[in-house]
């Protein structure tokens, strides 16, 4: 599943990037962005995942994590996995303008894939690297926390809600996270 970005370390952090298929804008609802925070706090409790800095935009998220357990591509498999499941449960009861073409979408492109029986929510592979330094570690974390200024969503990074930029300014956010 990871494809070209492999986790070979299951020990070590990684900056992973997940997308949403053909790059929907899924996360402009809060519903959604909703399940991401509610499923990675869940890993975070159940499964060992080890959450150092987030953001959900539009359509993609950014994480820094490792795993207490050693099975970093498992948690984010069931992530993925779950996450998906309960995405398309709700779309498929919603009421909103763009669900039939969300659910098209979804629909023919895991009808594509070997790997799905129908619908596919996330891109099948993730953008994987290695946390190989503090310095790569640090310009990540930058890069995560800037991207709601960079799309011109909030002004400051601390200000956009679904990020951890709030927990590095001693705000408590939605998502444990462990500050580096």
């Amino acid at each position: 599943m990871p494809g070209t970005y492999r986790i070979n370390n299951q020990n070590n952090l990684y900056f992973v990037t997940s997308t949403i298929v053909r790059w929907v804008d899924l996360f402009d609802k809060k519903i959604y962005k909703d399940i991401v925070v509610d499923s990675l706090n869940y890993c975070i409790e159940k499964k060992g995942l080890e959450v150092y800095a987030w953001v959900i935009m539009s359509n993609h998220i950014h994480l820094i994590i490792g795993s207490k357990t050693g099975k970093l591509e498992g948690i984010i498999r069931d992530f993925k996995k779950h996450t998906s499941k309960t995405i398309i449960k709700l779309l498929k009861n919603s009421e909103y303008e763009t669900r039939d073409w969300i659910l098209g979408i979804f629909n023919e492109d895991g009808l594509n894939n070997p790997n799905n029986l129908f619908y596919q929510v996330w891109q099948q592979t993730y953008h994987a690297k290695e946390i190989f330094s503090m310095e790569f570690l640090l310009q990540k974390l930058n890069y995560i926390h800037m991207n709601p200024v960079k799309a011109s969503i909030v002004s400051e990074p601390w200000h956009y809600l679904y990020s951890s930029a709030g927990d590095y300014k001693g705000k408590k956010g939605l998502v444990d996270v462990i500050l580096v």
